[in-house]
């Protein structure tokens, strides 16, 4: 080893040793006769002293070291006269009696420090130097030790880790495949696997009862922060289970999750239905760390001849807590926000609640007192509160709404991402309309079960029908979702035919689950987790990329390996795929 200790270890009870440290300069001081050099590596920061007087030669070698050079030093554990308590090793500092130059490095692009001066663009090109900051380290430490916890809690269980195949078949459903062209099958490809979804229920066939497995999973969708084209499930599988047993189980990792890696105890793990959740809160997944909830006043603001009111087939408000003193600029600000092309309103209406209990309002001249006290009644407003108000079609003002609520919370400091809220929402429609190819989609997938007592209404109103389904919700954002499988083959081919397969596609694609189940297929369910935004919500950051190694920018490139790039035209001749 070119080390005895690591430059984080040492500490008082090490004074007088000799040692040998191996890393990379962090920084350098001179002060005359004396040089202080900071080296580091993955377990923290050490402090150097060479001293003119007693070996200039050495001291001479210390001061031509730059940033990044590794190096390796022997010498002594002695106490600092200047402690750092900010550093653990920050009580003492070794007396260099040998230095090596392992290797030299050229002038970094940008500061390696917590703080630096690299943008994300830079960063993101020289990611293995962003990879020596702390915070980046740390992240990775963090994923880490969530991967170590959720095997420790699964094998507890008597879960098994199976590898599923990563070269599979292409199916429509979903998002895009991304497709790998065969040399030996010219003119046929596989996929890459937007999920082990089929493998992890042939396992149930096969008898394995509880799977689970860390996997790779890859989609070819338009990215924000919270999706790459490759992304990472914890993925799970249960035999011989009912939905109740899948959220208990479940909702034990996650507690075990936030108790091991956070040091957080979570209590309350409520529920609620999608329909509850789409009226309340505009959303699927609901960010329930704070009120507000929607208020739906139809029977109080039509019939008063105020015309976007009278022509909406929903008026629907919140209730900001003590913002009755916001500006005329503050309200236009948050107009305008609603207005945006990706929020869709086409206003906002509001109402104060003053310090008398009367209400003032955007449309004075339409309401009366009496009828804007009836607004006030219907959000048990308070002296100091504001009422904001927005009309239109059903489904788009709700969600637009669910904008402004999050934005509220936003700015009222409602969000803090040290706070935790999980939820389950549950009850999903099975199936959604699609207008554009005029057909039901599985608003999950296709071998999600549908409720039981609702299987009656397939044939009758498909569009009515709730799936066996469930979703884990942490301070809104999705952690995991999964579902009751389809295990008999009479009800998968139902499936098949509501979603717009003939019996011949249905076979091409999916025969080998069809004919798994005429072998004895049991009752399953499962779950898969976002492992990626698990990550990023356990360390406090808005997006999924600074939780993983090596991730893709929004264009889905790599620029630090230029990737994805062309190939040659003997490859592509090799693959059988003709060039222009």
């Amino acid at each position: 080893m070119l080390r005895t200790h690591t430059c984080g270890a040492l500490s008082n009870q090490d004074l007088g040793k000799e040692v040998i440290l191996s890393g990379w300069v962090q920084k350098s001081r001179d002060l005359g006769g004396m040089t202080f050099i900071d080296v580091r590596d993955r377990y923290g920061v050490t402090q150097l002293v060479f001293n003119m007087e007693e070996n200039d030669g050495l001291c001479k070698q210390a001061r031509s070291l730059g940033r990044e050079y590794v190096i390796q030093v022997k010498g002594t554990v002695i106490e600092r006269s200047n402690k750092n308590p900010k550093m653990p090793t920050g009580d003492v500092e070794i007396k260099v009696s040998d230095l090596e130059i392992l290797n030299e490095s050229k002038v970094p692009p940008f500061i390696i420090d917590d703080e630096t001066d690299g943008g994300e663009e830079l960063r993101a090109k020289y990611r293995y130097l962003d990879l020596r900051r702390n915070p980046v380290r740390k992240n990775l430490e963090l994923r880490h030790r969530m991967a170590q916890e959720t095997r420790k809690y699964m094998d507890s269980l008597d879960f098994i880790e199976v590898e599923t195949p990563v070269l599979i078949k292409s199916t429509p459903e979903g998002a895009r495949d991304f497709v790998v062209p065969s040399r030996m099958n010219q003119g046929e490809f596989y996929a890459l696997p937007q999920s082990p979804q089929t493998f992890k229920q042939l396992l149930m066939v096969s008898g394995f009862d509880r799977y689970f497995q860390i996997v790779k999973c890859f989609r070819d969708e338009d990215l924000r922060a919270d999706r790459q084209p490759e992304f990472t499930q914890i993925d799970c599988e249960m035999s011989f289970v009912t939905q109740e047993d899948i959220l208990n189980t479940f909702e034990g990792l996650a507690k075990h999750l936030f108790k091991a890696v956070k040091g957080i105890e979570i209590h309350e793990f409520p529920r609620m239905t999608y329909a509850d959740a789409m009226r309340i809160y505009g959303s699927d997944k609901p960010d329930i760390r704070f009120e507000m909830k929607f208020v739906e006043l139809n029977d109080v603001t039509k019939g008063k001849e105020f015309k976007v009111f009278d022509d909406a087939e929903l008026v629907v408000g919140i209730c900001a807590k003590g913002c009755a003193e916001y500006t005329r600029k503050q309200l236009d600000e948050l107009t305008d926000f609603v207005k945006r092309p990706q929020i869709g309103a086409t206003g906002l209406i509001y109402a104060r609640v003053q310090a008398d209990g009367s209400v003032k309002s955007s449309v004075d001249k339409f309401y009366d007192e009496a009828a804007l006290s009836a607004w006030k009644n219907k959000f048990n407003a308070e002296p100091g509160d504001l009422i904001l108000i927005l009309a239109g079609n059903q489904d788009k003002t709700r969600k637009a709404l669910n904008e402004l609520r999050l934005e509220m919370g936003n700015r009222l400091g409602l969000r803090a991402k040290n706070v935790f809220a999980p939820l389950w929402v549950l009850d999903f429609p099975l199936l959604e309309w699609d207008e554009e190819s005029a057909r039901f989609h599985a608003m999950h997938h296709p071998f999600t079960s549908p409720k039981p007592e609702d299987i009656a209404m397939l044939n009758t109103k498909p569009g009515d029908v709730r799936a066996n389904a469930y979703d884990m919700v942490v301070n809104g954002t999705e952690i995991g979702g999964g579902s009751i499988r389809i295990f008999n083959k009479e009800l998968q081919a139902t499936m098949f035919e509501l979603l717009g397969f003939t019996k011949e596609e249905a076979q091409k694609q999916f025969g080998f689950l069809m004919d798994a189940f005429e072998f004895g297929a049991p009752p399953h369910g499962g779950i898969a987790f976002g492992f990626d935004r698990w990550c990023s919500l356990f360390a406090e950051l808005d997006s999924i990329r600074d939780v993983i190694a090596f991730p893709k920018n929004n264009s889905g490139r790599d620029v630090m390996i230029d990737s994805p790039s062309t190939i040659s035209n003997d490859q592509l001749k090799e693959l059988g795929i003709k060039t222009s």
